[in-house]
């Protein structure tokens, strides 16, 4: 458009010369003015793409861990239902959740397969210490491993939270995440968050872990409902809105202390 607008100017032809003067300023000027819009229209742009970047950055990465997989299927409920298949699915949900909030959120485990090599003698240890490397490596926000529960009483249900019994960070994130999914579910008889110390990933993970029991797959209630995206959906948004709100107060604490 500019070039044409230039070519259109020297192009023209006019006796009068204070005219020729007046509509080379008056080209000149409006084609300066286009420059300056195009110009204010690119960095207009690249601003917005960079700011939309570094919100993404300045919220942090969390880790989401499924546990089982591969030749370990974790509990085999009512119907025939593994574990580590509903495991993945809520995993799946929750990192999607937490990527609208802004979050980078990476699977330890993205499909069935377990995190072993296939000539490990004993996977299910390098299984676990892969986990534990990674979380290590990748220096996490915080941690969350799904899991689903089990009992010898069928009428056992709701979901549990369990933190490392010396994290008092774990225990406020386990606290903010079991009163999500208690209210989220409707949880008749709710639980509280529970301390343990003999978990592996809680014992030998760095930094906040929590694992997350989303409920019983010997109930026979449970296990259908867990069988749903609707349902999983639903877990993976409670635990979403108990991460935030965990977040929340470590930020409200900083700003406290400053």
């Amino acid at each position: 458009m500019l070039r044409y607008i230039l070519y259109s100017y020297f192009a023209y032809i006019e006796p009068n010369e204070k005219k020729v003067m007046y509509m080379k300023k008056k080209w000149l000027k409006g084609a300066m003015t286009i420059c300056m819009l195009c110009a204010v229209y690119l960095l207009s742009r690249e601003g917005a793409m960079l700011t939309g970047k570094s919100i993404t950055e300045e919220k942090g990465l969390i880790l989401i861990d499924s546990g089982h997989g591969g030749i370990d299927p974790g509990v085999v409920g009512i119907g025939g239902v593994k574990e580590k298949d509903i495991n993945l699915k809520i995993a799946k949900e929750l990192a999607g959740a937490l990527e609208k909030k802004g979050y980078k959120a990476v699977l330890i485990r993205k499909d069935d397969n377990g995190l072993y090599d296939a000539e490990s003698k004993n996977k299910k240890v390098q299984d676990m210490q892969k986990r534990c490397a990674m979380i290590k490596e990748e220096k996490p926000l915080l941690t969350v491993s799904i899991h689903q529960n089990s009992y010898q009483d069928e009428a056992v249900c709701g979901p549990q939270v369990f933190y490392y019994k010396d994290s008092l960070e774990g225990a406020n994130l386990a606290k903010c995440i079991q009163e999500e999914l208690n209210n989220r579910l409707q949880v008749e008889k709710p639980r509280t968050e529970k301390a343990n110390s003999t978990y592996y990933l809680l014992k030998r993970s760095e930094g906040v872990l929590n694992i997350v029991e989303t409920g019983f797959l010997t109930n026979k209630k449970e296990a259908e409902l867990l069988r749903t995206k609707e349902y999983q959906k639903k877990c993976a948004e409670a635990i979403c809105n108990g991460i935030l709100k965990f977040l929340k107060t470590v930020e409200i604490n900083k700003t406290n202390v400053v």
